[in-house]
């Protein structure tokens, strides 16, 4: 049986950045609902690289998961700024590794990483270039994380760059190491294959859509994250995270998909990112997969 998590970034972005939920109580309410675990996302006030800076802060923290009987599923870092096919690769790394460490220590298996720069940032013109560029970044991150036994994830998404499908193919194909794969995502795989949306220049969807991109990406699969989709953005900027029964995302057929893509974790995590009632729809999200689970992961 899949284990089930949540990421708690949902309970800090968007209507909760002035009033987020704090780390603690996200703890206590993720475990009274039954999750095997989290998701870290590493932006203040929740835990950071940055905020817990020693190793004995580190095991502290990582000994108050643990004493809640929760999981981490992995952790999606801060990048503050840097992309990977900016000029000072460099940077780019350096940022990687501090957060890699932060993995490290708190036995994180999954480290999350992204474009983190708008799609229109690469044109005909630089295209090939940012694309080897990226391949280039991301092998050697992929080769740094492996020394440490953990795995490199790209989410890709409409509000990054790289958000079609043939791009998404051949920069996982292209870093070509056996700890990094792209991270799955429901809502954002049903914008980029199906809608097409905020792609630069000529659109490119597919015509089976999400479960296309899905068969495409078959033994590419680092992680999972199961979320709904009405086909909307998000402020026009990314994929609006409609809790389960809310889009129209075909989850019988998307579940049993997912449990044979050959993902290398058993974990999946619900991602209510920017969603305006995140904090009361994390429970209706957890029974919904509950029962997607039940029916098909036999």
């Amino acid at each position: 049986m899949k284990k089930v998590s949540v990421g708690t970034w949902a309970y800090i972005f968007g209507p909760y950045t002035n009033k987020p939920v704090p780390f603690d109580e996200c703890l206590k309410k993720i475990k009274a609902l039954g999750f095997d675990g989290l998701e870290i996302g590493a932006w203040p006030p929740h835990p950071t690289p940055q905020e817990f800076d020693t190793a004995e802060k580190r095991a502290a923290l990582k000994k108050k998961i643990a004493d809640t009987g929760l999981g981490i599923s992995g952790l999606a870092a801060d990048f503050h700024g840097q992309y990977p096919f900016q000029e000072n690769q460099a940077a780019y790394i350096a940022e990687f590794e501090t957060n890699l460490q932060f993995c490290a220590d708190l036995g994180i298996k999954s480290l999350r990483v992204d474009s983190d720069i708008a799609p229109d940032a690469v044109s005909a013109a630089n295209e090939k270039q940012a694309i080897a560029k990226t391949i280039e970044t991301w092998k050697a991150c992929a080769k740094k994380a492996a020394a440490k036994g953990i795995r490199v994830v790209w989410e890709f998404e409409p509000g990054f760059a790289f958000n079609k499908p043939s791009q998404i193919v051949q920069i996982v194909k292209g870093v070509d190491e056996p700890n990094f794969g792209v991270m799955f995502d429901t809502c954002h795989a049903h914008m980029v294959a199906a809608v097409g949306a905020r792609q630069p220049g000529a659109k490119e969807t597919l015509p089976g859509g999400e479960l296309e991109l899905l068969q495409k990406l078959q033994g590419s699969i680092g992680a999972v994250h199961v979320i709904d989709s009405d086909g909307s953005l998000h402020n026009n900027e990314t994929s609006t995270h409609n809790p389960f029964g809310e889009g129209h995302l075909k989850f019988d057929q998307l579940v049993p998909a997912l449990l044979n893509c050959g993902a290398p974790t058993d974990w999946w995590c619900i991602d209510l990112c920017f969603w305006p009632q995140a904090w009361e729809a994390t429970e209706k999200c957890k029974n919904a997969l509950d029962g997607y689970l039940k029916k098909h992961d036999r």
